[in-house]
């Protein structure tokens, strides 16, 4: 074989390369003796190929995809490729090193580097050595360093070593240049490979071979009486035993070894490094108490089998209701999870075992920030270290205490039960009750059904974690009527656990459970899915065939009203920590039908769109049945039904249908395919018929959306406020509606005024009249008082337009007065009542009346004591009433007068039939900082007022006092006089008309207001009475006596007659006798006595005396006189009289009244016992002159002493 002679080992192959861009590569090479090159196309024939050249001037070509060369042989070879040839061919060469127990050929490990430099190359040593036997490869150069990457290292090389187990599995370790392992021991088998980039330069020798007998080692070991330690080694590993040595027999294993404790052993391994094949796990126990752990620590030996891969153990023994609390003290840990590794290779791994035996493993690595781990159950700890790994003597520190539980006092309400389930594996906890003076334990399941004070009792201490509350509750209805109503009151039951809370409900067979949802309204959510507010509803009916899912619903939507069909169940599950926020919805039967369901709904106003889903949906809608919508569209809207889902089935029977039905009109059929209904008005009903499907394939199912927009049509008016003097409108929405608009004269408004004497151009769309308020206003003023008109001015609501679509809410009329002014307010038939709390005004009419600074007076209505108010402001009424229509007015009359003294004067007149009460303005409010209000209180005659002061508020003053004050009418001297500061006074009895004034102060802190009722009381005079009996006796007695008196005389009387005067009317001319003077000439009109029948004559109309006098008194007529009370019917009529008869002269005036008789309730110069002076010197009593009325006493009688004056005083 040539050699070159300078290069012998260094250049085993000369070759030569001639590149010709136009042909590709060409080039000479002569593998070395022993090893074998092969070259290998990566693209396929017709792209790429290798090809040997031979013959005469290189005539003779042979290509391939893949190629051979024979060790020692030269060849010429010509790649082609239509790209790069450095990334179309691979070359690999390989060389076996054959080794005896003793030394290794070839005794180096060369590369060849000028063998084909420009393609990428793996350089491959197979190594064969005898069983038993070492080979031992020095690195040259350079040490190498393990790595887990597959590519090439930065330098463009990459080492590796394969080793072949027993099991035949094989096993590579990377490696690149730049470390520190500069030996490796490698069994028979082993294959060395170096991966080269192109046109990287490859030292000629890589490492140096040698061989040797296989070597075992020896280490010896103590192990404590607390730690079991287990040899075990890696069965895909390499050939290895170990032996105990120390007996007299070594005890050997190829597998595995347990060590004794508390002893030193020897070991000894058949394999020079045990620690590769060789893992070591070292468990220790660790018993617990429900107080302290003993040993407290987790303790390891940190050297014992420091090279090996360790698994240290703790086992831990927990009792029940006991938390094991383990501490990580300066590393702290982090838990991963599935297939992450730790980088440091060094990890924990803690299992717990549940009172269900069931285990839970969770894996840490170091350096986290879990420094406190509480755990729960039997607890093995697991610390799995590397190789020369470090490990502290303690791993941890155990500590055990009491296992804190909860427990809850639970009374469930009569017909209910509840549930308490598991609701997750982890951690161990059992919820336990008292039944029968037992207590039952389950980790599962518990339920309660009797209506008791129950103690639940769970073993851990946040259950709401792992447990959730079901409270059912069954209700029964006959065919007219249910038991209850779906009511959901504010539950103090497990607040902080999910709960559902379910109602069962049956209804005769063809009948329907009937769901009216509170105003509001529900909206059909995708079944599965949650509510925002975490209070879902769902509705369910069970089929024959199964339960239906009718839909699952969140409060404030549209739905109002669910039917469904037999027998169904409402739920509501609301989360954990959630507040249960009542809703209740009414049960009832509803009607015979054949549905499954039928949902009711009244679509929104303005732009919407409103999803709706078939029974079970996204699932299939039950085979033969039929589902109903029951749509209400908003006035003056048209509605689109938009299909977004749907999922036809296989019908062997009958077809899939949906149909459309409108009041008055012809039913609209379709499948699912066709169009629906678009931009139509008007309420329909949808019906959804199922067919008889083939149940192996997907069913029936169907999600639709029903939009609503506005159809656009405003209501227009035209308000023209010209005419109408002081006259305003006011338009105000009050509602929520977003979809509601006004205009003014085209501009988009929320709050429309049309002013006094203007003329606007209004219109409204799609506002209902319960999200607008129209008020209107009037202004009532003068300047000056003396040439003001208003006076009994009758305040009436003037007629305004009909095109405004809503009511008049309310009208004001604003007072205004000069400033030497005063407002009086007075009904123009009745007396006015202040409404007041438990007192109020009912709602057809309600009066406010405030002053102009805005501060109210109150709310006023008829049926009281109140005759007239007087403000000494501008003031303002304001009417409210439920129909303007019929209630225009008028409802005050209005006064501008002069100036009172007081801020507010309410004239009062109670009656005797009523009880008023008196408040002070703003009432139950306070008066405004010192305003002064004054009721003056008319008291007939012959009565008294009766006052109590039921509600007084008393402030602190911070600037003057309060004063409440009673004084009768023209009186200097106060009946009552009261600060704040003063003891208070409850009662007061009042005889005459008075004036009750009230003052506040500045207040420091709280009001001053009142509350006074007046009642009318009769006077009750003990003497006046007694008095008036005796009168009444004696005067029963004088007529006794003068009707005897009569009879006796009227015997002895000759007839005669007498002359009577009348006081008004004609002359009489009794008998036959005349008056032929004048007054003034004679003294006819003076009578010297009077007969007694001519007097108490009227008393003996009916009896007949011996003379027969009857008829007008048939005996002499005389004069008898009546008070003269003035001139009547023209001028007095001149009589004349006969010539004077000494014997009928006239008595003298003071006999000719009666006995004194018991006072009358009449005034006193209306008394009889009483006569006006200016009639005394007059024998006729006629007036001497025109002065004053002057009073004198003639009646017997004593004069009836004045009233007395009550007070009662007791602490308010």
């Amino acid at each position: 074989m040539p050699r070159c002679s300078s290069r012998a080992l260094l250049l085993a192959l000369c070759s030569l390369t001639v590149f010709d861009p136009a042909e590709g590569l060409q080039t000479t090479v002569r593998p070395n003796k022993g090893s074998t090159v092969s070259v290998s196309a990566v693209l396929p024939s017709d792209q790429c190929a290798v090809c040997t050249v031979s013959g005469v001037n290189d005539t003779q070509t042979s290509c391939h995809t893949s190629l051979s060369l024979a060790p020692d042989e030269e060849v010429k070879l010509l790649f082609n490729c239509s790209t790069a040839i450095e990334q179309a061919f691979t070359v690999t060469v390989t060389q076996p090193i054959v080794c005896t127990t003793d030394k290794c050929s070839p005794t180096v490990g060369e590369t060849q580097p000028s063998v084909l430099p420009e393609l990428p190359r793996t350089f491959i040593w197979d190594l064969k050595a005898p069983e038993k036997t070492v080979v031992g490869l020095d690195v040259l150069g350079e040490g190498l360093v393990e790595t887990s990457q597959t590519g090439p290292c930065s330098d463009g090389f990459q080492y590796s070593v394969s080793t072949t187990k027993s099991t035949g599995q094989v096993q590579t370790q990377a490696y690149c240049p730049g470390g520190s392992v500069t030996h490796l021991d490698l069994p028979n088998e082993a294959t060395v490979s170096l991966k080269v980039q192109p046109k990287a330069q490859v030292i000629p020798v890589l490492f140096q071979a040698s061989a040797g007998p296989l070597k075992g080692r020896t280490m010896v070991v103590t192990v404590d009486a607390d730690t079991t330690v287990i040899l075990s080694r890696d069965p895909t590993g390499a050939e290895c035993q170990v032996c105990l040595v120390g007996g007299a027999v070594p005890n050997c294993s190829p597998t595995s070894g347990t060590l004794p404790k508390a002893q030193t052993t020897t070991l000894e391994f058949s394999c020079p490094k045990p620690q590769d094949v060789y893992s070591v796990t070292m468990e220790k126990k660790i018993g617990c108490t429900q107080s302290s752990c003993t040993p407290a620590t987790g303790e390891a030996d940190p050297n014992l089998f420091k090279e090996f891969k360790r698994s240290l153990t703790w086992d831990i023994s927990v009792p029940e209701r006991t938390v094991l609390a383990l501490d990580f003290p300066g590393v702290g840990l982090k838990e991963i999870f599935g297939v992450d590794k730790c980088q440091d290779s060094h990890q924990y791994s803690l299992s717990t075992t549940n009172g269900e035996g069931k285990v839970k493993t969770k894996k840490y690595c170091k350096s986290g920030p879990a420094s406190r781990l509480e755990l729960l159950g039997q607890t093995t700890v697991a610390a799995e270290v590397p190789k020369d790994g470090d490990v502290g003597p303690t791993a941890f520190t155990a500590n055990a205490s009491p296992r804190k539980g909860k427990i809850m006092f639970v009374t469930p309400d009569p017909d209910t039960n509840i549930m308490i389930d598991r609701d997750a594996v982890e951690p161990d906890c059992s919820v336990c009750v008292d039944k029968a003076q037992k207590k039952i334990c389950n980790p599962r399941h518990v339920t309660l059904r009797d209506a008791l004070n129950t103690s639940v009792d769970f073993t851990c201490a946040q259950p709401q974690d792992y447990y959730k509350v079901e409270i059912n509750r069954e209700i029964d209805c006959t065919e007219t009527s249910c038991a209850g109503d779906i009511v959901q009151p504010e539950s103090s039951l497990f607040p902080d656990f999910n709960r559902t809370f379910t109602w069962d409900l049956k209804v005769p067979p063809t009948r329907v459970f009937q769901l009216d949802f509170p105003e509001a309204g529900m909206r059909q959510i995708p079944n599965g899915e949650s509510c925002p507010d975490e209070h879902t509803y769902s509705v369910i009916t069970y089929l024959r065939t199964g339960p239906a899912v009718i839909g699952t619903f969140c409060r404030g939507g549209s739905v109002t009203t669910v039917q469904a069909l037999y027998k169904g169940r409402m739920l509501l599950q609301v989360a954990g920590n959630r507040k249960l926020e009542p809703l209740d919805i009414k049960v009832s039967v509803g009607p015979e039908t054949t549905m499954v369901a039928t949902v009711k709904v009244n679509l929104p106003r303005g732009v919407s769109d409103t999803d709706f889903t078939s029974a079970s949906y996204p699932n299939h809608f039950p085979d033969n049945q039929q589902m109903a919508w029951d749509f209400v569209v908003p006035g003056m809207h048209n509605y689109t039904v938009l299909f977004r889902d749907h999922v036809a089935p296989e019908c062997l029977k009958k077809e899939v249908q949906v149909e459309y039905h409108k009041e008055d009109k012809k039913v609209t059929k379709a499948t699912l395919t066709d169009p629906q209904p678009a931009h139509q008005q008007g309420n329909f009903n949808m019906l959804l018929s199922n067919c008889e499907t083939n149940r192996t394939l997907q069913g029936l199912s169907l999600r639709f959306t029903v939009s609503v927009m506005r159809s656009g049509h405003p209501v227009l008016c035209t308000v023209d406020l010209k005419a109408q003097d002081g006259v305003s409108v006011q338009i105000e929405k009050v509602g929520s509606d977003p979809h509601c608009e006004m205009t003014l004269n085209s501009d988009l408004k929320k709050k429309i005024n049309v002013a006094t004497g203007t003329k606007a151009k209004l219109s409204f769309l799609d506002c209902p009249n319960e999200d607008v308020r129209l008020t209107a206003s009037k202004v009532i003023g003068c300047q000056n008082l003396n040439s003001c008109s208003v006076v009994d001015t009758q305040l009436t609501v003037p007629k305004l337009v009909s095109c405004l679509p809503m009511p008049l809410h309310s009208f004001t009329w604003h007072l205004n007065i000069p400033e030497d002014g005063t407002v009086g307010l007075e009904l123009p038939v009745g007396r006015l009542r202040q409404s007041m709390p438990g007192q109020e005004c009912n709602d057809s009419l309600s009066l406010r009346v405030a002053k102009g600074d805005g501060s109210a007076l109150g709310d006023f209505c008829d049926g009281g004591i109140i005759q007239k108010v007087e403000i000494r402001s501008n003031a303002s009424v304001t009417a409210t009433a439920q129909d303007f229509i019929t209630s225009s007015g008028p409802f005050l009359n209005v006064s501008f007068t002069k100036e009172i003294s007081e801020s507010i004067i309410y004239r009062v007149s109670p009656t005797e039939s009523s009880v008023g009460l008196l408040a002070t303005p703003n009432w139950p409010k306070g008066m405004n900082p010192f305003s002064t209000v004054s009721w003056i209180v008319t008291v007939p005659s012959q009565y008294q007022a009766a006052l109590q002061f039921v509600n007084v508020s008393q402030p602190k003053c911070d600037k003057g006092h309060t004063q409440i004050k009673v004084q009768t009418l023209g009186a200097e001297e106060e009946i009552l006089s009261r600060r704040e500061d003063e003891e208070p006074q409850c009662e007061l009895v009042v005889p005459y008309s008075f004036d009750l004034s009230m003052s506040n102060c500045l207040p420091q802190e709280g009001d001053f207001g009142a509350v006074t009722k007046v009642v009318l009381q009769r006077n009750k005079n003990l003497l006046a009475i007694i008095i008036g009996i005796v009168c009444a006796l004696l005067l029963l007695l004088l007529i006794v006596l003068a009707v005897a008196c009569v009879l006796i005389k009227k015997k002895k009387k000759a007839r005669s007659d007498a002359s009577i005067y009348m006081g008004k009317g004609n002359i009489f001319l009794p008998g036959d006798a005349h008056f032929s003077k004048t007054r003034t000439d004679n003294e006819s009109h003076v009578y010297a006595s009077i007969e007694d029948t001519m007097i108490y004559g009227h008393m003996l109309d009916g009896q007949e005396g011996s003379d027969g006098v009857q008829d007008g008194y048939k005996g002499i007529q005389m004069d008898s006189y009546q008070t003269f009370t003035g001139p009547r019917e023209g001028p007095l009529p001149v009589m004349e009289e006969p010539e004077s008869n000494p014997r009928t002269a006239f008595l003298d005036p003071s006999e000719s009244f009666m006995p004194a008789r018991p006072r009358t309730p009449i005034d006193r110069q209306d008394s009889l016992g009483f006569q006006d002076r200016r009639m005394v010197d007059n024998e006729l009593f006629t007036f001497k002159s025109t002065g004053d009325m002057n009073t004198i006493r003639l009646s017997a009688a004593d004069i009836e002493p004045e009233p007395p004056i009550y007070m009662i005083t007791e602490e308010l």
